[in-house]
Formats: C-alpha cells, sequence, structure tokens
C-alpha cells in the first residue's frame, strides 16, 4: 500500500470506491477536517478521536457510513455532548497507514 501523506493520494489499495470519485471523497473529508476538527487524539495506533463541532454531526455520520461502504475495515461510531461530537475511527493494525494519514489530513485543519 502506498499513501503520500503529503497530498491527498492517501487512499488505500483496499478502498472500492471508483478511481474517479476518490478526490470527491478525498475533499469531503478535507472539508469535514477543515470546517468542525476543534482536537485531534490518538489513543493508540490503531484509534483515531475526532473532536468536531456538534453542528457537524450528522453530516459526519454520512459521511463516515458512505466511507464504510467502499473501506470496509473502518469502525466508526461517535459520542455527542453539549462540547460536541467525538468521532472515533478504528482500523485493524493492517491499516494504520491509513489512519497515520487522516490524523496528519486532520491536524492541518
Amino acid at each position: 500500500m502506498a499513501i503520500d501523506n503529503a497530498s491527498a493520494a492517501w487512499v488505500p489499495d483496499a478502498c472500492t470506491l471508483p478511481t474517479v470519485e476518490q478526490p470527491t471523497r478525498v475533499a469531503e473529508f478535507e472539508r469535514l477536517f477543515g470546517s468542525s476538527v476543534r482536537a485531534v487524539t490518538r489513543p493508540n495506533p490503531a484509534r483515531l478521536e475526532l473532536t468536531l463541532l456538534a453542528a457537524a454531526e450528522s453530516a459526519a455520520r454520512e459521511l463516515a457510513a458512505r466511507e464504510s461502504q467502499c473501506c470496509a475495515f473502518f469502525a466508526f461510531d461517535f459520542d455527542s455532548d453539549t462540547a460536541g461530537t467525538l468521532m472515533r475511527i478504528g482500523v485493524p493494525t493492517g491499516q494504520v497507514e491509513v489512519l497515520d494519514a487522516l490524523e496528519t489530513r486532520a491536524a492541518l485543519r
């Protein structure tokens, strides 16, 4: 798997989303990260936690559901409170590079 953290070319080989649609999906994540991420934490190598604005929860859930359809190795879950929404993203150890790339992109917000 070749993942380039410096660009949007971090889509894993395991992704079944048609190649022509991948830049659009990457852009959706970029918009979510740029407009809604308030904190990024990495409790362990296979788990990333993003604190989002509460108003972004619906869009984040919808994006996560669509991403799970093409990259079934992702595990997304959410918690909400008055401070915002916690989006947890988990991957198997063989996909940690993908999570590394997501963390890098989210941290650039």
